[in-house]
């Protein structure tokens, strides 16, 4: 048995159109079927982002403080910051997350120090605040961001997604087709773009070590 050795598959924008609408009992034809359905895809990828974590679109980003200065606008591609840093001489500070409520009730928020919480107020530009304000104009505030998948534009393009989530993506949109062309596929495309997404994103999890530790407290020797 000789296999291809090859491991690039990989499809584009029109060949996702394609086995959507293969999925949907129908054909492409004319340049509006590709333009409806590109316009679905991206809300697809919009959903994407309501449904929690796509390791992928992970970022690790950094800025500079300045004096003083506790907020700082980030890019808009942000869908929220998942943890931060403040680095000092070589160390790394973890800053607690506050709600808008608890920010909102800092008593004096011009305090200096080096910061030790945030709050990432989630406007169309996302702002960063930081506090105690800085004390300087030095330490590396690092922070991981959730951010968004590059758009589907044109038909050439292939997607940004992990082959493991190419299923997904096809099942996603065909069900998005079938609400408009095909809806007596509805239920059954819906079953199984449902089914793709939990599969892929149970296998795109973060992992890490776990242990039990059993608890002898309550133990009574018979």
């Amino acid at each position: 048995m000789t296999v291809s050795g090859s491991k690039n598959f990989e499809l584009d924008v029109a060949e996702y159109v394609e086995e959507a609408f293969e999925r949907c009992g129908l054909e492409v034809r004319t340049g509006y079927d590709l333009k409806t359905a590109r316009r679905s895809l991206n809300l697809l990828l919009a959903d994407w982002a309501n449904r929690g974590l796509n390791q992928w679109t992970i970022k690790q980003r950094s800025l500079t403080t300045v004096t003083a200065d506790g907020e700082y606008d980030l890019s808009t591609d942000v869908i929220d910051v998942l943890s931060v840093v403040v680095r000092r001489s070589g160390t790394d500070y973890s800053l607690e997350r506050l709600s808008r409520d608890q920010f909102l009730t800092i008593p004096n928020k011009t305090t200096q120090g080096r910061p030790n919480q945030f709050f990432l107020d989630r406007q169309l530009t996302p702002n960063l605040k930081i506090w105690p304000v800085p004390e300087n104009s030095t330490d590396v505030v690092i922070y991981d961001a959730l951010t968004r998948m590059d758009d589907a534009d044109d038909y050439t393009n292939t997607m940004d997604l992990p082959f493991r989530f190419y299923p997904c993506l096809a099942a996603g949109l065909a069900y998005y087709i079938a609400l408009k062309r095909a809806p007596n596929r509805v239920q059954m495309l819906k079953a199984v773009y449902e089914e793709e997404f939990d599969r892929a994103a149970t296998e795109d999890r973060d992992r890490s070590s776990f242990n039990v530790v059993p608890k002898y407290e309550y133990y009574r020797a018979g």
